[in-house]
């Protein structure tokens, strides 16, 4: 029997990355059932650009009791997360949530409470690796052994901060949760992949203000370092992109292992911009590799996990485990400020 198309919708756009959440689902085969987002958030004339024709709802509840809709994709305002995930699971359905995921402990434990309580699938698109083909390109090399055990990851997060775009939400602390809980949960969620950790210490954490004094509650720098059985990982997050690089972040990971490292330069390869660097140096070889074409597995995983109630695109207990580094990283780093 042929299986029935995945369907999905989303709830909430205040967030770009759901472009890229919906649009990655489309290309394994997803169909766009329709979508609901408070108020107009700036991102509404970008998303209408890139899925026009697909329904908007006033009233959510449409799309959550429709049976047919597998999936609900979120890009809410971050401390509003939570709760839109937990009324989709309490619905039937699977969740795919921009990061940060949740801004409190509090949230984190209702989300799990529920994910144990509905069997639904709470999955976060960390982008910076599922949405990046030099990262699969670096994920297979270190699982052929290239550059032996890895023992430490160094990932380096910049971001251009645009700040006539941003609505007001992202000068509240309260409501987007902070640089190192919001930013820096792409770099634990490498760490911990690529050093195979299920758990780790937060051994440092910082957060400060130190470009935008108008906007007392930004924070525009953070950093963690982490601990594992298995290695240590050093991470820096900002918002200081310089005007003169093309995109929104030279973001950076370095893979070291104890018979050589790899480098990723995902967006920028200063100073031609080509995206997805990949850099390979061991024993017997030392090159640059174009990684543009890799695979980007994490979004037919988790169709298939949905179908299959497996766990291929990233286990729940990962998902898990990252934000809730990521929370007490931050809270470390605000104990200190």
């Amino acid at each position: 029997m042929t299986q029935p198309d995945l369907q999905f919708a989303a709830l909430g756009l205040d967030h770009r990355h759901i472009y890229g959440q919906a649009a990655h689902m489309q290309a394994v085969g997803g169909k766009f059932a329709g979508w609901w987002t408070e108020g107009n958030p700036n991102t509404l004339a970008g998303f209408d650009k890139r899925f026009p024709g697909v329904p908007r709802v006033e009233d959510k509840s449409r799309l959550l009791a429709d049976p047919d809709i597998d999936l609900v994709l979120i890009a809410a305002v971050p401390a509003d997360r939570a709760a839109l995930a937990i009324e989709a699971m309490e619905h039937g359905k699977d969740v795919m949530v921009d990061k940060p995921g949740c801004t409190t402990m509090e949230q984190l434990n209702s989300i799990k409470e529920a994910v144990a309580r509905t069997g639904r699938i709470w999955s976060v698109d960390f982008s910076e690796r599922f949405e990046v083909p030099c990262v699969t390109k670096a994920a297979e090399l270190v699982q052929q052994g290239a550059i032996g055990k890895v023992v430490q990851t160094v990932g380096l997060g910049p971001h251009r901060i645009n700040l006539p775009t941003r609505p007001d939400w992202f000068f509240v602390k309260e409501r987007y949760g902070g640089i190192l809980c919001d930013i820096a949960s792409h770099q634990i969620d490498q760490f911990l992949y690529f050093t195979g950790s299920t758990d780790a210490q937060v051994t440092m954490a910082t957060a400060a203000n130190y470009a935008n004094p108008g906007h007392p509650q930004l924070q525009d720098f953070g950093e963690i370092a982490l601990r594992s059985e298995h290695g240590h990982g050093y991470i820096r997050v900002d918002w200081y992109t310089p005007d003169a690089l093309p995109n929104w972040g030279d973001g950076r990971l370095t893979i070291l292992g104890t018979e050589g490292y790899i480098e990723l330069r995902k967006y920028a390869d200063v100073p031609d911009a080509a995206t997805d660097t990949l850099l390979l140096v061991n024993g017997s070889r030392c090159e640059k590799i174009n990684a543009a074409d890799a695979p980007l597995p994490y979004f037919q995983n988790l169709l298939n996990d949905i179908r299959d109630r497996t766990e291929t695109a990233m286990s729940q207990a990962h998902c898990f485990k990252v934000t809730e580094m990521a929370l007490q990283a931050q809270a470390l780093a605000d104990s200190r400020q």
